[in-house]
């Protein structure tokens, strides 16, 4: 009996404690300040003309609840919280229920969040499963139910939540999947959207038809069983194919939300704005798009990318400055959000030599230093052997220079050159230029073994593309508050971390993938789009069995493009063409004014006219190029014959 007794009691002090703790933390959401409902994701997005290209929620895309159909209402409180009108944010019977299921199934399978408790978590809360963030979560549900009525909820969910694919808000999303206004959704098309925010990747129609009508079939399903549609009425729904806009009527870029998306991750990781500051602070976002660059480089990909499944990522950078003036981060946003411009890191191949070839000059090689190119098999240091190929196994089975050796994108000439340095040489490069990834301290990594971020590799090409100034960059120019006060300003930098007068004889050497001078043994890598260029650039490709770069520059247009599959299927050949024509269509349409645009030669560099393959006089013009070198490094014979090149 006393034990009975001692149970009792504690029985009595734990439901006494619960309640005084509810009542408590109602009485704290009561007496604190109510939380305001149409202030989530409110940031603008403006280009470098000053024109918005993206706003968030705002008031021209918040609908009041008596202008949502009682079909979308219905819907959406039937699958996600049908006791949504009798609870007081907690579903208690429900969380019991997921919690037993979930225990039978040995995972997490099912959750008892209510639609108060989303729209808490999607509006003002990360993810994380920390109980502190749970606790908060808690607290302001409480905050809402004691301050708004159902209505207003619904209403605040509804005008917040993803619906995928860049679009949120029901405002946003009737527009973009039917070209509608929310009051004329059909019953079909109200169960689609309702059933895109458990899985807005795959759930919403224009990524996956077929998986969006199923998972509306479950939300229709839940209606049926919770008294809103009739048998009838649900027997005879998607007898029809179901009719899907998928366009942001501000304009038909399909590639734009990756920028959107790069500047979101610059705010966040880059900046340390944090995601309430973003999503509420009503911030107007200067950035450095130029919308017209973004157009060209998006038809240009469409127009010359022959299969719909190989993703391409890009990036066009302002040299002077770092701004990124467009990007791509896929081929298509409404199909697949994943940015591979700022989360994929693939394999760059050849487009790594450069860096082994600054190293080169800067540890006392010249453009003409001459290595055998034939089939080798290195015996390395640890006691294994190492036998690179060049592509279609062509070799020179002869001396030719650097330079040469970058026009074929000579493999042999590298790995030689990588073992006669040493491959820190390479690594200490590549990180003064200021790539941050992890780069492999092996014999390979010259011929781009390693796996980088396209704008991990774009920052450290950009050194190159300024000379040898070191400028990381970035997609925000300025951001203002509410009141317009400036609260960020991009400023600019000016490192100087590499020797100018080297950066200047690669920056030449890599004219040689397009020199006709260099057709010999072998043809330069990108002979093919010559004619297409109307200005000098540096232009480097990289090859694996999955992927495929092209890299170019000169001082005031960086360009990175990488195609490959995401399942990393081996590429086609013809792929290299498709994207070299990318590369020049865009570079070209870019660059069409009448200013140089090509690099002061320094004074402390000469150039000589010489045999482009050996690097001795010739008097063979078609093949003699110009091979530069720093002052006193110059080849000894005829040195008087030559003069500097006027520039």
């Amino acid at each position: 009996m006393h034990i009975l007794n001692k149970i009792y009691k504690i029985i009595l002090f734990t439901f006494l404690s619960i309640i005084i703790i509810i009542i408590g933390l109602y009485s704290y959401a009561y007496f604190s300040k109510p939380i305001i409902l149409n202030s989530y994701h409110t940031y603008e997005l403006y280009d470098k003309n000053n024109n918005i290209f993206y706003e968030g929620t705002n008031q021209n895309k918040w609908s009041k609840i008596d202008n949502i159909s009682n079909n979308l209402k219905n819907a959406v409180i039937s699958v996600e919280d049908k006791n949504f009108y009798e609870h007081g944010g907690f579903d208690y019977l429900r969380i019991l229920k997921a919690f037993i299921k979930n225990i039978k199934n040995r995972k997490i399978v099912e959750g008892g969040s209510t639609i108060s408790q989303q729209y808490i978590k999607n509006a003002f809360l990360d993810f994380d499963k920390t109980w502190s963030r749970k606790i908060k979560e808690a607290i302001m549900t409480l905050n809402l139910e004691v301050h708004y009525s159902k209505d207003e909820i619904l209403e605040a969910y509804l005008n917040t939540i993803n619906y995928g694919l860049g679009n949120y808000g029901i405002v946003s999303a009737a527009s973009f999947y039917f070209n509608k206004n929310v009051s004329d959704l059909t019953l079909e098309e109200s169960l689609i959207i309702a059933g895109i925010p458990k899985n807005p990747s795959n759930y919403n129609p224009v990524s996956n038809y077929e998986r969006s009508i199923q998972r509306a079939k479950v939300v229709a399903l839940s209606m049926l069983n919770n008294g809103y549609l009739t048998k009838n009425e649900y027997d005879n729904l998607f007898k029809n194919k179901i009719e899907i806009y998928g366009k942001k009527n501000n304009n038909n870029l399909q590639m734009i939300s990756y920028f959107e998306d790069a500047v979101y991750h610059e705010l966040k990781n880059n900046l340390g704005f944090s995601e309430e500051t973003i999503n509420y602070g009503n911030l107007k976002i200067y950035t450095s798009l130029d919308m017209n660059a973004q157009k060209i480089l998006e038809d240009e990909i469409l127009n010359n990318i022959s299969d719909e499944n190989l993703q391409v990522a890009s990036i066009i950078v302002s040299p002077e400055t770092g701004e990124v003036l467009a990007l791509t981060g896929g081929i298509n946003y409404n199909k697949s959000e994943y940015n591979r411009a700022i989360k994929s890191k693939r394999q760059v191949g050849s487009t790594m030599k450069p860096f082994l070839y600054y190293g080169a000059l800067d540890s006392g090689m010249t453009s003409s230093s001459t290595f055998l190119s034939q089939y080798t098999t290195f015996s390395l240091s640890n006691g294994k052997t190492y036998s690179p190929k060049n592509f279609a196994n062509i070799y020179a089975n002869k001396e030719i220079t650097m330079a040469a050796a970058i026009a074929y994108s000579d493999n042999i000439y590298a790995v030689k050159t990588n073992l006669f340095l040493g491959v820190d040489k390479l690594i200490e490069t590549a990180k003064l230029c200021g790539i941050k990834g992890n780069l492999s301290n092996v014999t390979s990594l010259a011929l781009g073994t390693s796996e980088l971020n396209i704008l991990d590799f774009a920052n450290g090409y950009n050194t190159f593309a300024t000379g040898g100034y070191k400028k990381n960059i970035y997609f925000i120019n300025k951001i203002e508050d509410k009141n317009g006060n400036i609260i960020y300003e991009h400023q600019n930098e000016n490192n100087l971390v590499l020797n100018p007068n080297y950066v200047y004889i690669l920056n030449e050497m890599l004219t040689s993938t397009t020199n006709s001078a260099f057709i010999d043994y072998n043809t330069p890598t990108a002979l093919n789009i010559a004619s297409k260029l109307k200005k000098k650039y540096a232009f480097k490709t990289g090859t694996t069995d999955t992927d495929y770069w092209a890299v170019g520059y000169n001082k005031d247009i960086l360009m990175v493009i990488w195609t490959g599959y995401d399942d990393n299927s081996n590429i086609e050949l013809k792929v290299g063409n498709e994207v070299k024509n990318v590369w020049a269509n865009v570079v070209t349409y870019l660059q069409n004014d009448e200013n140089n645009s090509w690099y002061d030669m320094p004074n402390n560099v000469i150039g000589l006219p010489l045999d482009s393959i050996s690097g001795k006089p010739t008097n063979d013009s078609n093949h003699m190029t110009m091979f530069y070198y720093l002052k006193g490094s110059e080849p000894e014979y005829n040195i008087n014959t030559y003069k500097k090149e006027d520039n």
